[in-house]
């Protein structure tokens, strides 16, 4: 882990809320897809963690989704200014897990680490399957990235305004697979889990320091407590409690 000063070379809205901001510098030390980063902002005590979309050693592609004051102050910065940036946290997806048949399930705004998931692993040669899902049509993002990579995206929605009607777990009814790599909110993964035969699941929590100092974010495990921030936010289904 790193601070850094990263200049920030675009922000751009790409749905009603939702926003993807790229940031130039050293990034050199982020190793693996599903990592995050922890974002100082001005008259804010503790940092804003954003997951990592795409990554190089010289830059850096965030998508996140104003929820708070902080992600409103985060959405208001112009290209030119610098961003205090702690990075890599976390430990990121494992891909030499992956078997024949990997299934990438994403929801809402845990989409975007999936993305860099699905780049990692079709350089290596595997094409993956994803399934994305989101409340309605217009929370929609990254379906042209995925076809750019030769994946075309299940779409779900939970109102039916795009894709398949339902769910996530809907979709993964009528696919093959041998195992899944997940991000989104907590009752879709625990769903997932229910119905994954084995995989990595990809938690959100509250976090204080970002890297497993404060031990606000601890969570129990089959294997004892870990933190979401440090030994996390990846985690094994064997050792997922819940």
């Amino acid at each position: 882990m790193k601070r850094q000063m990263l200049k920030v070379d675009g922000i751009r809205e790409i749905q009603h809320g939702i926003y993807s901001l790229t940031l130039t510098g050293d990034c050199s030390e982020i190793s693996a897809p599903g990592q995050f980063v922890n974002i100082k902002l001005d008259g804010f005590y503790l940092r804003r963690p954003i997951s990592i979309c795409r990554f190089g050693t010289g830059s850096v592609t965030l998508l996140f989704k104003v929820v708070g004051q902080g992600t409103k102050a985060l959405a208001e910065v112009k290209p030119g200014d610098f961003l205090d940036v702690l990075l890599p946290l976390g430990n990121g997806f494992d891909i030499t897990c992956c078997k024949e048949q990997p299934l990438l399930v994403g929801g809402g705004i845990g989409v975007p680490p999936l993305y860099g998931l699905a780049k990692a692993l079709v350089d290596t040669g595997i094409t993956p399957q994803v399934i994305i899902g989101f409340n309605t049509a217009d929370d929609l993002i990254l379906t042209e990235e995925f076809r750019a990579l030769g994946i075309n995206p299940i779409v779900t929605t939970a109102d039916g305004s795009m894709g398949i009607k339902g769910f996530v777990t809907d979709a993964m009814k009528d696919l093959n697979y041998d195992y899944v790599y997940t991000c989104g909110p907590e009752p879709m993964l625990k769903a997932v889990y229910d119905a994954a035969p084995d995989g990595q699941f990809s938690f959100e929590a509250r976090m204080a320091c970002g890297f497993g100092a404060c031990m606000g974010c601890t969570c129990e495990t089959k294997y004892g407590y870990k933190r979401i921030c440090k030994d996390g936010p990846v985690l094994y289904k064997e050792e997922i409690k819940w």
